[in-house]
């Protein structure tokens, strides 16, 4: 018999691997029999197309887009396993970690950052992108 707890998602990180040096988790186990679901990358824009200049303004807008995405799909950040972050620009980690942690908590998904020359429409200086799990 299936208890509530193996049919969670599980975070962690190994004893032998270097801590991580963010707010992830190294491993990120996915129940057997859940539902994965990937979502396109979301971007800081607002419902009329607006793209503010600045990058923690569209950090804001992200995570706002983020949250709306997974309620459509009846899903909670506790459903994340993966965030993929690109930027074009240096991210603010003060500003970022407070949305990080306000957004996630404690329990982190896993996460890979990379800086890169240019996105989708030239005024984009961040991306992100989710992958969930729920069973």
């Amino acid at each position: 018999m299936r208890t509530e707890e193996n049919q969670k998602v599980i975070r962690l990180n190994p004893e032998h691997v270097p801590a991580p040096v963010g707010r992830y988790s190294h491993v990120t186990i996915i129940p057997k029999n859940a539902d994965l679901y990937t979502f396109s990358g979301q971007i800081g824009i607002d419902c009329n197309g607006t793209i503010p200049n600045s990058i923690n303004e569209q950090v804001t807008y992200t995570f706002a887009n983020i949250e709306e995405i997974l309620k459509s799909q009846g899903l909670s950040t506790d459903d994340v396993i993966k965030v993929n972050i690109w930027a074009t620009e240096e991210i603010d980690w003060e500003f970022m970690d407070t949305k990080w942690d306000a957004f996630f908590g404690k329990i982190y998904p896993s996460m890979t950052i990379a800086y890169v020359t240019a996105l989708g429409l030239p005024e984009l200086k961040i991306e992100i992108e989710i992958w969930a799990a729920k069973r």
